[in-house]
């Protein structure tokens, strides 16, 4: 597949900069070489590093190499470098084309797809940013085989998010053959891709800009995203922070009424089967309480939560107490 990135790139097109990182430079750039001329762009990685800084470092360079407005951005990695890029490429002369080509199974499924782009601030994760859709995104399931064990099982969380929201056969899926899952048997991975990208696209083209169905999407997000502000997004991968916040969300819709107990524990088994997630030990539930109102979801004060009413489904609501919500984050803690 990524042999292919240069079947994809505009008819008439400048410059090409690639951004990536030193570490999956080293692993898979020689797939790249060769096939055109291009840049390499290196962002250090890492949550904490996806600043608006380096977003201006990274333009600095380009424009230092010739880029103009023909020049066309390469987000060559995970969903870090992903969203950078495509921000890069949103910003850069009011922007410029941008080909996604995530090698991360969260990218894979979930962060490539569906223009979403942006950089932190230290009071919250992706709150400045733009949408800007790719002119193409190539997923390459081999490049899954030199991740990291925690990395792919982070990305899994985004697939079991997917199953739970739109897809009780993605649910099965991942509860019945949890072994092939783990052990990456080539029919499930393919299988897990392809209808979390088929779930996603549906979504997005129904409603690109997050004004309704979207929104179904950030399921296990709000406070997922508190927690990794919390702890300065260097304990938890973004994966199992949407883990957390899935079995808070959960919690909480048990707690209101929303989802009976017998399928709270289904979630909750599922969420538990490609864990365990690092220890939240010494975190404060009401800070992340106190998180929830900076969340970029946050509209006019009311935190919306997105919550499971069944397998395949889920309810956004707004305007539930402050108790029941610190008291589903206190659960997940537990």
């Amino acid at each position: 597949m990524l042999a292919r990135v240069r079947d994809f790139l505009p008819a008439k097109h400048g410059k090409l900069f690639v951004v990536t990182t030193e570490d999956l430079w080293r692993l898979h750039g020689d797939k790249l070489t060769g096939q055109f001329p291009f840049d390499v762009l290196f962002f250090p990685g890492g949550e904490s590093r996806k600043r608006l800084s380096e977003v201006e470092a990274l333009a600095e360079q380009m424009l230092a190499k010739g880029a103009d407005r023909s020049s066309v951005v390469i987000a060559f990695g995970g969903g870090i470098v992903g969203d950078l890029g495509g921000f890069l490429a949103a910003s850069f002369m009011r922007g410029i084309p941008v080909i996604q080509v995530p090698t991360t199974l969260l990218a894979q499924v979930d962060a490539s797809i569906g223009g979403k782009t942006g950089a932190n601030l230290v009071g919250g994760k992706n709150l400045f940013g733009a949408f800007h859709q790719p002119a193409a995104v190539l997923a390459d399931p081999d490049v899954l085989r030199t991740l990291p064990v925690r990395e792919y099982r982070a990305g899994l969380f985004e697939v079991v998010k997917t199953g739970i929201i739109r897809s009780p056969e993605l649910f099965e899926l991942l509860t019945k053959h949890r072994d092939k899952v783990l052990a990456q048997e080539p029919q499930a991975v393919e299988q897990m891709i392809s209808e979390s990208v088929r779930i996603k696209c549906e979504v997005v083209t129904a409603d690109e800009k997050e004004g309704d169905l979207r929104r179904i999407l950030n399921f296990g997000h709000t406070i997922g995203h508190a927690l990794e502000a919390e702890t300065q997004y260097s304990r938890f991968l973004h994966g199992e922070a949407v883990s957390f916040g899935m079995t808070a969300a959960t919690h909480l819709a048990q707690s209101t009424g929303f989802l009976d107990g017998a399928t709270a524990e289904r979630v909750h088994g599922a969420i538990d089967m490609y864990g365990p997630i690092p220890s939240t030990a010494g975190i404060e539930p009401t800070n992340l309480l106190g998180r929830l109102a900076k969340d970029k979801k946050t509209i006019q004060g009311s935190v919306h939560f997105v919550l499971p009413t069944a397998i395949g489904r889920v309810k956004i609501t707004s305007g539930l107490s402050e108790d029941k919500v610190l008291e589903a984050i206190k659960a997940a803690l537990a």
